[in-house]
């Protein structure tokens, strides 16, 4: 016996006459009852066998199935716990959207870093898997965005040397009693325990892993029990089945999922999932889109429902053949199955997709072109597009805001805004990858090629361009088109990771070894001046950094730049020009070497602190002021604080207009009025969270246990800067300016205090120094302006219809030459460069090919050829150009140039026959 199977023998099993089996068509081993069972009882080793036969006793809508199995746990012992939000990224920095409920509580609880909010605790965790987009509608039982019910358990072995040094400790339960409980539940649902198969299936992930067993009931999986318990380790004793080798952890984790959806098809029986889970939106939909069924045609759809249990694209070969075998299962051919599934499988994924978009917008998610944001508008613009397919008219707002409703959120104006606006944008972006696409269709159709997967992924990204768009376009141009099964798996890949990947600093060895200093500037941040002993200089290529015991110096982070000063000793001064922190050491840059054990006197800039303090602060009122104006959806994106301005970049799906700049400045500047407080506190990490939620995390995930939160009136966040004490210490508050930095972020640029009456005056005195040259007082500029500009529009329409008016009437002038078929007219006219291609374009109206040359500022020449006329004017241009000393070319139909040469310009033009017919007959 393996040492992973020895994993799988558990107490449990044997006690209760389990069997242990090895599927002969896929080759997994299962735990069974049944002693006559010969298959695992999985897709598609077998058919789905609770369609019109619901496996429990009841059935439940979605609501009934979580507070049966939520209530099952508390009734067992479990603390419940509220679920977190869809986009991971809030509280941690390594993932974008949460896949699974362990995601909660990694990597802090996970390590045994933080104790978990509570030992066992159960939770309903919302999760969005994009791997499984293209199986949406398909399989009867993917969905993208679902509801993982789960329990948790968080051990540490017993025998550790020094159990202090984890969180938790103990054993709360783990493999016997885990599948206990799932049988316990399947009864107290009214089902036969003994229809239930394990199968054993090891998980890995992220260097972890453990032994797992699906949880597979009448042919549907409707729980996956993990055990995390190992870690990468290559002189591990289990080798599993990504190769590497794997040893057993200090703690060890029951990691549960099971899907609340699936469970709650199963006791309906319903043919897919979506019906069971979506009845009144799947009504809705095939209403809206005239879908009808006959009885016969109801009941192919039916039988093939059993079935679809193999069209998932990670078993199938491919989906031509799953549905050609389904097609001849039922007995129809596979063109009349087609027919019928296709729109319902369309109407199922928009079901789920606007489900998916609700929890996504509900939870703050901002559409853009990176990481959350980006996957949000994929899934958008795919719901949009089935629903054009399919023909579903209902606006997409209101599609989105059915899911909204049923999930109880409370922001669905703002969720339908950014649906409106978004598909808006769709259409933009369409009309514009349109014409990019018929030029790559062309290309490949001369190449007689089919345009491969790359192109198509690579439209989708820069142009939003779907693949059967692509497909209808390339049919036109005779290309053909090779679109995966899996294209929209393949596109979120790309995004999977995107601003979530982190930075790892490089390790300093320097500072390994040293105890971590201790921060004066928390204890009081007014106070400039401490004293100190070095415990360490390093030479660094830069200049030296100075290792104190304690600082009253802030380290750059969090969008704060770090304090300046000085540190003084007995033999002299030394100017601190940059301070960091490195694994809780902070590093003083000087550029002298002073003596290591030294007594030193520090003082840091005032002036510079008080600066920043005011800024930093002001940063979060004016966040604050800025989510009371554009919607709770305003997260932080990123944040510079500096002592003149600050910036803070916010997720908005719109530009931030001016009457909203003045209202964000108005709220802004009357909390700064009320002159309240700004406090400080350090809470656990699970009581702050479970208090304020994860907003907490605005500027980045803190690490430890404890966390430093300030509060701003209303405000709070973890944030590790240095603040004024009261609202009032900072100032006016002035918008500077503000900008779209990227799709989906908005800067707002401002300054705090001093530097708010600095940047005003400055503006004040532009408009002055404007008033004085338009001879009016300031208040009239504006509309003295606007009567400038529209007189100088006008002057120059004037202008422009005068130089063509007198262009037509020297297309009577110069040289005519007869060259084939083609006039041509050779002139010097010495005008500047609108009128020379005035006069040119005058001339091709009349059919005539232009040559102009112009001696007003060197030599220049301006080629125009009227369509038809088979004179290169790029190629004639250089070649006149040339001979003044110069270069020039352009298009066919129209080119210009010259050189500083206007001496030669005459000659130029007399040669300009000879080169027009060399040009002709090349």
């Amino acid at each position: 016996m393996s040492a992973l199977e020895a994993e799988y023998r558990l107490d449990y099993f044997e006690e209760n006459d389990f069997v242990r089996r090895e599927c002969p068509e896929c080759g997994a081993h299962f735990w069974t009852r049944d002693h006559e069972q010969v298959l695992c009882g999985e897709p598609p080793c077998v058919d789905y066998s609770f369609i019109d036969n619901p496996g429990f006793e009841g059935e439940y809508t979605l609501e009934e199935m979580r507070e049966n199995f939520l209530s099952f746990f508390e009734e067992n012992d479990h603390e419940r716990i509220e679920p977190y939000p869809v986009a991971a990224n809030r509280w941690r920095d390594d993932v974008l959207l949460t896949q699974a409920s362990i995601y909660d509580f990694q990597p802090l609880v996970t390590s045994g870093k933080t104790p978990p909010p509570a030992n066992p605790l159960c939770i309903s965790q919302p999760c969005i898997r994009m791997q499984d987009i293209d199986n949406v509608g398909k399989t009867g039982r993917h969905t993208m965005a679902f509801e993982m019910m789960a329990h948790h358990a968080f051990n540490a072995r017993e025998d550790l040397d020094d159990p202090e040094k984890y969180a938790y400790q103990g054993e709360v339960y783990w493999k016997d009693e885990t599948v206990e409980y799932c049988d316990d539940f399947f009864t107290s649902l009214g089902a036969d325990p003994g229809e239930v198969t394990y199968i054993e299936d090891p998980w890995v992930g992220g260097g972890n892993a453990g032994p797992a067993i699906e949880v597979i009931y009448r042919g549907v999986e409707l729980a996956t029990l993990v055990f995390m318990s190992m870690e990468q380790d290559p002189d591990g004793e289990y080798e599993l089945k990504d190769g590497n080798r794997y040893s057993k952890m200090d703690t060890y984790i029951v990691d549960t999922g099971y899907g609340l959806e699936r469970w709650t098809w199963v006791s309906q029986g319903t043919p897919t999932v979506y019906e069971a889970i979506y009845p009144e939106m799947i009504d809705f939909l095939t209403d809206n889109a005239g879908i009808s069924h006959t009885d016969e045609e109801a009941e192919l759809l039916h039988d093939a429902s059993k079935l679809a249990g193999h069209m998932d694209i990670d078993e199938a070969e491919d989906m031509e053949s799953a549905r050609g075998e389904i097609a001849r299962s039922v007995g129809v051919p596979v063109e009349r199955l087609e027919a019928l599934m296709e729109p319902m499988e369309a109407v199922y994924a928009i079901a789920d997709h606007c489900r998916t978009l609700a929890y996504m917008l509900g939870d703050g998610i901002v559409p853009s072109n990176v990481a959350t944001g980006y996957l949000t508008r994929m899934v958008l613009r795919r719901t949009k597009r089935l629903c054009d397919t399919v023909g579903v008219d209902a606006p997409l707002d209101e599609l989105v805001d059915m899911q909204a409703e049923r999930l109880d959120y409370e922001n669905r104006d703002t969720i339908r805004d950014i649906v409106r606006t978004e598909v808006e944008k769709y259409r933009e972006t369409l009309e514009r990858g349109g014409r990019r696409v018929e030029g790559l269709a062309e290309e490949y159709a001369e190449r007689d090629e089919p345009i491969p997967a790359e192109e198509l992924i690579e439209l989708y990204d820069s142009h939003g361009i779907q693949p059967d768009m692509v497909e209808e376009i390339a049919e036109e141009a005779g290309a053909v088109v090779e679109v995966p099964d899996d294209f929209y798996s393949l596109v979120a890949g790309r995004h999977d990771a995107g601003e979530a990947m982190v930075d790892v600093e490089e390790r300093d060895e320097r500072v390994t070894d040293l105890p971590d200093t201790e921060k004066l500037y928390y204890e009081d941040q007014t106070r400039t001046e401490f004293e100190a002993v070095i415990l360490d200089v390093i030479d660094r290529a830069e200049g030296y950094d100075v290792v104190l015991d304690q600082t009253m110096f802030y380290p750059e982070g969090g969008g704060q730049p770090a304090d300046h000063g000085s540190l003084s000793t007995d033999d002299g001064s030394y100017a601190v020009t940059d301070v960091q922190e490195r694994e809780g050491v902070v590093l003083h840059r000087v550029s002298q070497e002073p003596e290591k054990g030294a007594f030193v006197r520090g003082r840091i800039d005032p002036e510079r602190r008080r600066s920043l303090m005011a800024h930093h602060t002001a940063t979060h009122i004016v966040g604050h002021a800025a989510r009371e104006v554009l919607g709770e959806h305003i997260r932080q994106a990123g944040a510079q604080k500096g002592t003149e301005s600050a910036r803070l970049d916010v997720r908005h799906y719109e530009r931030v207009d001016r009457d909203e700049v003045k209202e964000i400045e108005r709220i802004a500047n009357r909390l700064v009025r009320d002159n309240v407080p700004v406090t400080e506190e350090w809470p656990h990490r699970n009581e702050a969270e479970a208090e304020h939620g994860f907003d907490l995390y605005q500027g980045g995930i803190p690490p430890g246990e404890r966390i430093r939160l300030i509060h701003v009136a209303e405000d709070v966040q973890a944030c590790g800067g240095t603040h004024v004490s009261r609202t009032g210490d900072v100032g006016a508050i002035k918008v500077l300016t503000t900008e779209r930095i990227q799709d989906g972020v908005e800067r707002l640029v401002f300054a705090a205090g001093e530097a708010a009456i600095e940047s005003t005056q400055e503006t004040e005195d532009s408009l002055y120094e404007a008033a004085a040259v338009l001879d009016v007082s300031p208040a009239e500029v504006p509309a003295t302006a606007e009567r400038f500009f529209e007189e100088w529009k006008a002057r120059g329409k004037e202008i422009e219809a005068l130089t063509e008016e007198l262009a037509a009437l020297r297309t009577s002038e110069g040289e005519e030459v007869e060259l084939g078929e083609a006039t041509v007219v050779i002139q010097r006219l010495d005008a500047d460069s609108d009128e020379l291609r005035a006069t040119a374009n005058a001339l091709v109206g009349e059919g005539k090919v232009a040559v102009l040359g112009s001696g007003a500022d060197g030599a220049k020449f301006v080629v125009a050829v009227p369509d038809g006329v088979p004179i290169n004017a790029g190629e004639v241009v250089g070649r006149l150009a040339a001979q003044v000393g110069g270069g020039g070319g352009g298009p066919p139909d129209f080119a210009q140039g010259g050189g500083p040469d206007a001496g030669k310009l005459d000659e130029a033009l007399e040669s300009a026959p000879e080169i027009l017919r060399q040009v002709q007959n090349a």
